[in-house]
C-alpha cells in the first residue's frame, strides 16, 4: 500500500470519529430541553403544518394548471380520467356535508325549542297559570304578512250572520296581496306608456322586423367581403367531374326531387332529365341558364336568386351527368330531341401553310 493511500485512509478515519463525537455530544445537548431546543423542536412543528396544509392546495393548483394546459376532454365524455373529477367529488361531498348540518343544525334547534317549551310548561303547571307558548320569529312574520287576527280575537271580527254553525268573519286581504296588485296596476301604466304612448321600445313586431333588418345586413356585409366568382355560362364546358357532379347531387337532392325525383326520372310536375329530350336546350349553357332563371309560367323558380354561380354550375353538371341512366318508371321524353356536337379536330397546320405556299 503507498504512502498516499494510508495517508488518506487515516483522514477518513479521523473524520469518522469526529462525525461520531458531534452527533453524540449534539444528542447529549437536546436531552437537556433547553429553551433553544424546544424553539426548533416548535420551528420544525409549524413547518410540518404548513406543508401538510399546503401540500393539498399546491397538488389542487397543479391539477387546475394540468387541465387548463393540455385541454382534456368534458368530463361528461371521460368522467374517470378528467383531472377536474377528484375536485368535483370533493365540491360533492362538501355540498352534501354542508346540507347535513344544516338539517342537523335544524333538528338540534327544534329539539332545544321543544325542551324548552316542556321545561315552560312544568314551570306554568308549578305556578297555576295557563300556559302559553311564545310564537316563534316565522309565525310572527307571518302573522303580521297576513294581518291575520288572533283566535282569541276573531269575535271582534264576526260577522251577524252564520249558517249551519259556519261564521263569517270580517278578514281582510294580505298586505302582500295587495302591495302586489299595486304593483301590477303601476307597471301596467309604465308599460302602456312605454310601449303605446311614447313608442320608446319597439313591440314584438317591431323586434322581429329589427331582427330581420340586422341579419340582412350583417349577410350583405359577409356578401361584400366574399364575393362570389363569376362564370361565364358562354364559355362553359361539361366535364365529367366527379368533385363538381357530387355537390350538383347533393344540391339537387335538397333542392329538386319534388319535381325531377330523386334519380332525374321525372314525375307529374317536372320533366325527365334523364333522355336526350329537352324543352330548353341540352348543351350546358341552356341548362346552366334554365336552372339560374327558372321557367315561372312551369313553376320552376328562379335557384340564381338563392344559389350562388358555382351551384347552379355544380347541379347543371349533375343534370347533364344523369343523361343516359334510363331510371326504372321514368317520364315520357318531352321536348326536342338534342344531339351534342362532337369536337371538331384541330387542323393540320403543316398541311395549311403547304397549300398557302405559291
Amino acid at each position: 500500500m503507498s504512502c498516499c493511500t494510508e495517508d488518506n485512509l487515516t483522514r477518513m478515519t479521523m473524520s469518522l470519529y469526529t462525525n461520531t463525537n458531534l452527533i453524540g455530544s449534539n444528542k447529549k445537548k437536546c436531552e437537556k430541553k433547553c429553551d433553544k431546543c424546544e424553539e426548533k423542536e416548535n420551528e420544525k412543528k409549524s413547518i410540518d403544518l404548513r406543508k401538510v396544509v399546503l401540500l393539498p392546495l399546491f397538488m389542487l393548483f397543479s391539477v387546475v394548471s394540468a387541465w387548463a394546459q393540455n385541454a382534456p376532454k368534458s368530463i361528461s365524455e371521460d368522467p374517470f380520467s378528467h383531472p377536474m373529477s377528484l375536485f368535483y367529488v370533493i365540491v360533492a361531498l362538501g355540498i352534501v356535508t354542508l346540507i347535513l348540518v344544516v338539517i342537523v343544525t335544524v333538528l338540534a334547534l327544534r329539539l332545544v325549542k321543544l325542551f324548552a317549551q316542556e321545561a315552560e310548561k312544568e314551570r306554568s303547571k308549578r305556578l297555576g297559570v295557563v300556559y302559553k307558548p311564545t310564537p316563534s320569529w316565522w309565525e310572527d312574520m307571518w302573522q303580521s304578512a297576513n294581518a291575520m287576527v288572533p283566535l282569541e280575537q276573531e269575535k271582534s271580527i264576526e260577522l251577524d250572520h252564520n249558517f249551519d254553525g259556519i261564521r263569517e268573519l270580517d278578514n281582510h286581504l294580505p298586505p302582500w296581496w295587495k302591495g302586489l296588485f299595486i304593483v301590477t296596476i303601476i307597471w301596467g301604466v309604465i308599460y302602456l306608456g312605454v310601449f303605446h304612448v311614447f313608442n320608446s321600445l319597439p313591440l314584438a313586431q317591431g323586434e322581429y322586423e329589427n331582427e330581420l333588418a340586422e341579419a340582412a345586413e350583417q349577410a350583405r356585409i359577409f356578401r361584400a367581403s366574399q364575393p362570389a366568382a363569376v362564370i361565364d355560362e358562354n364559355a362553359l364546358t361539361f366535364t365529367k367531374d366527379e368533385a363538381i357532379i357530387a355537390k350538383g347531387k347533393a344540391i339537387f337532392e335538397g333542392n329538386c326531387i319534388a319535381c325531377h325525383r330523386n334519380d332525374g326520372g321525372g314525375n307529374a310536375i317536372g320533366p325527365n332529365l334523364t333522355d336526350a329530350f329537352w324543352l330548353h336546350g341540352g348543351a350546358i349553357k341552356n341548362v346552366f341558364t334554365t336552372i339560374k332563371n327558372g321557367v315561372v309560367e312551369k313553376g320552376m323558380p328562379a335557384w340564381g336568386k338563392s344559389m350562388s354561380p358555382q351551384d347552379v354550375r355544380d347541379v347543371a353538371f349533375f343534370v347533364l351527368s344523369l343523361q343516359g341512366s334510363n331510371p326504372k318508371d321514368a317520364k315520357a321524353p318531352q321536348g326536342v330531341e338534342f344531339k351534342a356536337e362532337e369536337p371538331k379536330a384541330p387542323a393540320d397546320s403543316t398541311k395549311t401553310q403547304a397549300m398557302a405556299k405559291p
